[in-house]
């Protein structure tokens, strides 16, 4: 008797698609991969739009990590190492896949990664999700017939939203003169497989932007600007635009400092912390939805007082640095991470020699990589992508 009740419980279950879609968001990807071959009824619902948006979303909420490529300096010259870190801290054994130093990752949206390959000579892209290992390769957009194509290419990013930007895009900037002041902006679209030139040209000096730090929001690519820059540039997908949204008063500066932009939770951020910072807090600023303004969404105060890893005795730098002797605050926002509330909302700070954790909240820190391996981080090099889980095709 308690077999046939235990039969007809599951039988109950596995024809509710709404109770059994509860039960499966909660699943780690390689379970819910596995059930798709449970029978034709399950694929149907796990293939489902619905089904792979609710689980996405569900996963936004526990960003696994991201991927770091970042410079070390040994004894004699900085050395480039990919590394995978997990937000927790706990989870430090293998990356999503296997290979991670022979892959550039060049951006990453929303669980899809945009790599390079070198290859018979050139790089060569292509789109790959960790969680499917779906991989599809990028055509190459057209350049001027005296330059190679890795000379023409300044900057790639990816598109992607599973519900705004279903068929990803590659938003590439191209230089069209060796002098590279006069560039252009490309767009490739998966739905047509197909590169268009959507920006004529516009003069790269006029508005000053960090080629390689670009984030998707809001249906656009956005990049962060120069530090000397008061203007952010982005450009809208929907109507091929390229558009300009002001800079954070008070923001701008001569001084050489680094800048943060990035996504999370659907808002984007903005801070700044360099080599030249010697203060005790930072802001992080979000842009208004309209792109008109910035708002203070986190101010940070005491930032530095109990961490001895950001303080940096910088006598070696004296001979080409006009400073005195004595210690510096020395560290980089490399993202923001958004909870549901403030108290699961943190920063990544990278210093000389390890990546922190540090809650907004209850202002504790973490470590999540330690560098024991070489000296110290070559930090100001580094480049970072956030990974988070997809279940999505393309």
């Amino acid at each position: 008797m308690e077999d046939f009740d235990h039969h007809q419980s599951v039988a109950v279950i596995g024809s509710n698609d709404d109770l059994l879609t509860e039960i499966l968001v909660r699943l780690p990807a390689t379970s819910i991969l596995r059930f798709k071959s449970v029978s034709k009824h399950w694929r149907s619902l796990l293939t489902h739009k619905h089904f792979i948006h609710r689980y996405d979303d569900s996963k936004l909420l526990k960003s696994p990590g991201f991927f770091a490529r970042i410079h070390f300096t040994g004894h004699c010259h900085a050395v480039p190492k990919s590394i995978y870190v997990a937000f927790d801290g706990e989870d430090r054994s293998t990356a999503p896949f296997r290979g991670l130093d022979s892959v550039v990752i060049e951006h990453s949206c929303n669980g899809l990664l945009l790599c390079a390959a070198f290859h018979n000579g050139a790089y060569e892209y292509y789109v790959f999700n960790p969680i499917t290992k779906q991989l599809a390769f990028i055509p190459l957009p057209s350049v001027p017939e005296w330059r190679s194509v890795d000379d023409t290419i300044l900057s790639v990013a990816l598109a992607f939203h599973q519900t705004d930007c279903v068929h990803y895009k590659v938003v590439c900037v191209c230089a069209l003169e060796r002098s590279r002041r006069l560039i252009q902006i490309q767009v490739y679209s998966s739905d047509t497989g197909k590169w268009k030139i959507c920006v004529e040209s516009f003069s790269s000096q006029k508005i000053k932007f960090r080629h390689h730090q670009v984030v998707y929001w809001n249906g656009a690519v956005h990049w962060a600007p120069d530090y000397r820059s008061n203007k952010i540039l982005y450009y809208k997908l929907d109507v091929e635009q390229l558009q300009i949204s002001p800079m954070p008063e008070g923001l701008v500066s001569h001084k050489v400092y680094t800048l943060y932009l990035g996504e999370s939770r659907g808002h984007l951020h903005l801070s700044r912390a360099g080599p030249e910072e010697d203060i005790l807090s930072l802001n992080v600023y979000e842009m208004l939805r309209d792109h008109s303004g910035w708002v203070v969404n986190y101010r940070v105060n005491a930032l530095l007082g109990d961490v001895p890893e950001m303080i940096w005795q910088y006598q070696a730098l004296e001979n080409f640095r006009n400073m005195n002797s004595g210690n510096r605050y020395v560290f980089r926002v490399v993202d923001v991470v958004r909870g549901i509330s403030d108290e699961d909302t943190f920063l990544v700070l990278l210093t000389p020699s390890k990546l922190l954790r540090y809650n907004v909240h209850d202002k504790s820190f973490k470590e999540l990589y330690s560098n024991k391996d070489y000296n110290e981080f070559a930090y100001e090099f580094a480049s970072v992508h956030r990974y988070i889980q997809t279940l999505s095709s393309f």
